[in-house]
């Protein structure tokens, strides 16, 4: 029995270093691209884009040559002030923004009404919006041109805002839909005996305990309007464009001045602030994604 323990326990710690080493080895791999494109956003292109040696990105050789250090901050100046891409910032704050609140608004309403529903047309619902989710997303955009244009509101941010929504509606649907049916039907049924109106035990009991979802789900709400390129880049004008769409158009405009530090500043401004979020709530991703992967 103890050569036996021995052996397991051996075998264990070998398991042990073998799968510390591959989340190491993983962690590094995926976190390098960004982590060298921000140590690169410092430098000028002569360094980050040189084809003597990358050593001259690690070291900014010519940085050092052209503005007195190897560090410098051209590129976001250039991004943010020459470029006007807060403008874009504030464009993708208010398009998030809105589709996060309406999608989540109308997704939790629906979901809690479709989970507690007794009749047979709940799942017919969430089969179409499930359809309706696997359809092309330039087929939403057209349906919708005509409106836009004689509405005269084509280019601005609205019109983003409602296509978004109705690309993102039937997702949040179906993902609160299912945390919804985790919570036992008992706790609204006990807080209406109690003197709640249904949408008061909804309000007050449901949703408090279904909090982690509705952050899991408005997490992938916000993502999909943050990242959005096609819709954003088809509908919106160049004064309106959301940071993706902006980005898009500094590698196509500013690399023939042969410069794009300014797209890489760019990129590291708006993807810095996901990577944040994410990590301020991944107790309640995590929570939420295994809510809803459980059942009764």
């Amino acid at each position: 029995m103890s050569g036996t323990s021995m052996i397991a326990r051996r075998r264990s710690r070998t398991l042990a270093t073998v799968s510390t080493l591959f989340l190491i080895t993983w962690l590094i791999v995926a976190a390098f691209p960004f982590l060298w494109t921000v140590w690169g956003s410092f430098k000028v292109e002569s360094d980050f884009f040189s084809r003597e040696s990358w050593l001259n990105a690690l070291f900014g050789v010519y940085t050092e040559m052209q503005t007195g250090a190897p560090f410098t901050g051209d590129g976001y100046y250039g991004a943010w002030i020459t470029r006007d891409f807060w403008r874009a910032v504030v464009n993708t704050a208010i398009v998030t923004l809105c589709v996060t609140v309406i999608s989540l608004t109308i997704g939790t309403l629906g979901g809690y009404a479709l989970a507690r529903s007794g009749h047979r047309y709940a799942f017919w619902i969430l089969i179409a919006a499930l359809v309706f989710r696997a359809m092309p997303h330039i087929t939403l955009v057209s349906g919708y041109l005509l409106p836009f244009f004689e509405l005269n509101i084509w280019g601005h941010l609205a019109t983003s805002i409602v296509v978004l929504v109705a690309i993102n509606q039937p997702f949040t649907l179906w993902m609160l839909h299912s945390f919804f049916l985790s919570i036992p039907k008992d706790l609204d049924e006990s807080a209406m005996v109690d003197g709640c109106t249904r949408f008061q035990a909804f309000r007050w009991v449901v949703i408090p305990v279904m909090w982690p979802g509705v952050i899991t789900t408005g997490l992938f709400s916000f993502l999909l309007a943050y990242n959005d390129f096609a819709v954003t880049a088809m509908l919106l004008s160049q004064d309106n464009q959301t940071m993706v769409p902006k980005i898009s158009s500094f590698l196509g405009s500013i690399q023939e001045q042969g410069n794009v530090m300014f797209a890489v500043a760019a990129v590291v401004s708006a993807t810095a602030p996901l990577f944040l979020l994410v990590m301020f709530f991944q107790r309640q991703i995590v929570s939420g994604l295994t809510a809803g992967a459980v059942k009764g």
